[in-house]
């Protein structure tokens, strides 16, 4: 599917563009803020080609696409108008609050800086590497260009949060930029470097160093926003559009000076002071907690808390020691998928599993935790383990972060201090949670889907001792009536090919399934859209409504039955809405398949055309057979 196709319809799926209050996205998210989450249909956004998962997190409705994110955003600001800043939106929804609300507004600020500044960090990494091992020389004029290439972004990181932050509390972006400008204007900072004393209209100013600073600018904009309606509702149309600027600089730069700068720079060092003592108290106990938590934190979307700390660490101290041991729970559910892929039979989730190895080796863990891992949920576990084992040697190592950067191969770089001190931890670190997470996952194993996720007690009994055994004949009558089609040419290989058992299919005209002889219900899925029963003389019947339904997750099925109950011929089973089922995309034709025909000399279709409910449908011919056990 091409880009712009997927960005229509992720966009008509939403809500629609008048549905969209904001759009960002990180290294793999489409990240919506909508007016009306009820608006957007979720369940076809999951089943839509190139989407991997739809998160509701933050107050955020979260599309994730993987790395061609960028592409889908831009196209996304091609065919609406979505991205454009000028465009009249209406009234916004109420915003999100608590917990949830801050990790919004923390996502929606940095999530657009992400790839420029990993993109930098990398840089900044290489360029350490480079220096420490004598390939160049800082005094080098190409070092200098290439350093400035690489530090730039941080040292004017207020200028870029003024913009992110503007738009995401809708204020007017150029003068939250003049504001950050101020902050780092030559002559403020002249001011700072030679001690000279500073006040404004008598009222001392504390200077502090506001290159590379967080939560200043960040709290300087939101106030300014908040102003800037005020003003705008206040003044005249005439002088508003000049005379609002004016207020909100002469109100806010001293502000900012006075009383957000001193504030934000002490609260960041202190919530960065508080991790890196929990470091210095127990680097082995911190940094298996950290590598533990990590992915689950990101699935919530509470990691967003911890990025400023890590931004604010290197810009403040020149390196930060508690990024390194997240790495390790990167590295670790990358095993985990590995792990997935090597035990698998079925050939879909291998090919998933594989490619979602080699994406998340590189930083980008969501399609192999939400294809892979977490649905299989003890991989997920594997990975949470490893992760704690890596994230402890990471720890105990001393590993230090000096630059920003996704955890990756292509970041590992920006681990590399002078010296070299720590790196060899790192990498022990992350090839061991690596390790540990593969190797459990193979070891704790999961629950292997087969091609249409059906997995019954005769699908179990390959590789098991063969015996001799007389079956006696059976007759199975028709549990739905509708049309006779022929087995293969149902569209599912698992069920045309024969691989799950002989039998026949049914084009069903009437919703409903009922027991094809008396027996006993050996398997009534959980998603309704399948059930197996075992005949008293032994016959086992596994009828399945559609093909692929398994992912209609239950709806437009109603199942009347459980596990282990007895029926009777004609007993009704389940009941399902051909019309809806058809509307929703999936073929309702339905295989009726003998799942030990092993069991028979012969599997003999007694019907064909149109058949009707409890008429004759199928003989299984007795005789001496060899029976897998």
């Amino acid at each position: 599917m091409s880009q712009e196709k997927l960005a229509k319809e992720i966009v008509e799926l939403v809500g629609g563009e008048k549905n969209v209050e904001s759009l960002v996205h990180c290294a793999t998210r489409l990240r919506f803020v909508l007016k009306d989450d009820a608006k957007a249909d979720k369940a076809k956004l999951e089943k839509t080609e190139g989407i991997i998962a739809v998160k509701e997190n933050g107050g955020q409705f979260q599309v994730v696409v993987g790395n061609k994110v960028p592409e889908v955003y831009s196209a996304i600001g091609q065919i609406s108008n979505i991205l454009d800043d000028s465009t009249d939106k209406e009234k916004p929804r109420k915003a999100a609050k608590g917990l949830g609300g801050i990790i919004d507004i923390i996502s929606s600020i940095f999530a657009p800086l992400l790839g420029v500044m990993a993109g930098a960090g990398i840089l900044k990494g290489l360029l350490l590497i480079a220096s420490n091992i004598g390939w160049l020389e800082t005094t080098e004029t190409t070092y200098t260009i290439l350093y400035a290439a690489a530090d730039s972004l941080f040292y004017f990181l207020p200028l870029l949060l003024a913009v992110t932050t503007a738009r995401k509390f809708q204020g007017n972006m150029f003068v939250a930029m003049t504001i950050a400008g101020a902050l780092i204007y030559p002559s403020i900072v002249a001011l700072k470097s030679e001690g000279t004393p500073t006040d404004f209209f008598g009222i001392p100013v504390i200077l502090m160093n506001y290159s590379s600073t967080v939560i200043p600018i960040i709290l300087a904009v939101i106030v300014m926003s908040k102003l800037e309606k005020f003003f705008n509702k206040t003044l005249h149309d005439s002088v508003k559009n000049f005379v609002t600027p004016l207020f909100l600089l002469v109100i806010m730069v001293p502000l900012t000076l006075l009383v957000f700068g001193p504030f934000g720079v002490y609260v960041g060092n202190g919530i960065a002071a508080g991790l890196v003592a929990a470091f210095g108290f127990s680097p082995l106990l911190a940094g298996a907690v950290m590598g533990a938590s990590w992915q689950l934190l990101v699935i919530f979307g509470i990691h967003w808390g911890l990025i400023p700390v890590f931004i604010n660490n290197v810009a403040v101290y020149g390196q930060d020691g508690v990024k390194p041991a997240a790495t390790a729970s990167i590295f670790a559910q990358t095993g985990a998928a590995f792990g997935v892929m090597l035990k698998t039979k079925n050939k879909k989730l291998k090919t998933l599993a594989g490619s979602s190895t080699l994406t998340a080796l590189f930083g980008i863990t969501e399609p192999a935790i939400y294809g892979v891992t977490l649905p299989l949920k003890r991989p997920f576990i594997a990975g949470v383990i490893g992760g704690a084992v890596g994230g402890a040697i990471i720890g105990q190592a001393g590993t230090l972060a000096f630059a920003s950067g996704a955890p990756g191969l292509l970041t590992l770089p920006i681990f590399y201090g002078p010296g070299g001190q720590g790196f060899p931890g790192l990498i022990l670190g992350i090839v061991v949670s690596f390790v540990v997470s593969a190797v459990l996952t193979y070891i704790m194993g999961f629950k292997d889907p087969v091609e249409e996720e059906i997995k019954t007690e005769s699908t179990t009994s390959d590789q098991q001792s063969v015996r001799v055994t007389n079956a006696s004949d059976e007759i199975v009558f028709s549990p739905i009536e509708g049309t006779i089609v022929e087995l293969s040419e149902v569209p599912d290989p698992a069920f045309a090919s024969g691989a799950m058992g002989k039998g026949i299919a049914i084009e069903p005209t009437v919703g409903r399934v009922v027991a094809p002889f008396d027996g006993t219900v050996t398997v009534a899925f959980k998603k309704k859209h399948a059930l197996a029963v075992v005949s008293d003389t032994g016959a086992e019947i596994l009828v399945h409504v559609g093909v692929d339904t398994v992912k209609l997750d239950g709806q437009h099925f109603v199942s009347h039955i459980k596990e282990g109950d007895r029926v009777q011929a004609g007993d009704l089973l389940l009941e399902f809405d051909i019309a809806q089922i058809k509307a929703a995309g999936y073929h309702t034709v339905t295989p009726i398949i003998v799942t030990n025909s092993a069991n028979y000399e012969e599997v003999i279709p007694q019907a064909t055309g149109q058949v009707s409910s409890q008429e004759l449908l199928l003989k299984l011919s007795s005789g001496n057979v060899q029976e897998q056990k």
